[in-house]
């Protein structure tokens, strides 16, 4: 099987299992999520976090992200320039409109000053123990996070629900270790 037939695979799985979820388990996981951060600070609070507004059935990061501002963090929310782009982030705290980005995406308006985080929050639809990431595909974030550990130190944080754990995400050259997972029940480092 060739990685691009390995990844989509595991993105159709992945995908179904977190259309599954209900309600009750999603909004649990929201709060757990605030609580693994708070015992197991995979980056210092306080610096500049990158998040991300969820979208589909992504995890609800929005309590997370407003408890990081409470602890002193400037906030920002990625836009996406274009294809074969790196993210931008602009500032952003709870509160501020959004507006309309691509594939479903909110973001902050270009009024608002482009910065760049120390840590990132990165969506995913699965992560394995090393630290490989499976996202949707556009290779934003991998581009991203290579670019920035280039400029300067970051941490890549993985978020989503603890579901999305799996042993092993296929990756190819291009793709970009994480430096942490951080489920709702979890937050691991990886070296």
């Amino acid at each position: 099987m060739t990685l691009t037939n390995a990844k989509s695979t595991m993105r159709q799985a992945m995908s179904a299992w977190r259309r599954a979820l209900d309600g009750e388990a999603r909004q649990a996981a929201a709060h757990g999520l605030v609580a693994t951060m708070q015992a197991e600070k995979p980056f210092a609070v306080p610096c500049t976090v990158s998040g991300f507004w969820p979208i589909k059935d992504e995890i609800d990061i929005k309590p997370l992200l407003v408890d990081l501002r409470g602890a002193g963090c400037r906030l920002a929310l990625p836009v996406v320039q274009g294809r074969g782009q790196r993210l931008l982030f602009r500032v952003w705290q709870p509160g501020d409109r959004l507006e309309p980005g691509v594939f479903g995406t909110l973001q902050p308006s270009a009024d608002h000053e482009a910065i760049e985080p120390d840590a990132l929050l990165v969506p995913l639809l699965a992560c394995d123990r090393e630290g490989w990431r499976l996202g949707y595909g556009g290779g934003f974030y991998d581009r991203t996070i290579e670019a920035l550990r280039r400029k300067q130190e970051i941490t890549a944080v993985g978020v989503g629900f603890d579901g999305q754990a799996v042993d092993e995400v296929p990756h190819g050259p291009d793709d970009q270790r994480l430096d942490w997972l951080l489920t709702d029940r979890r937050a691991s480092a990886f070296v």
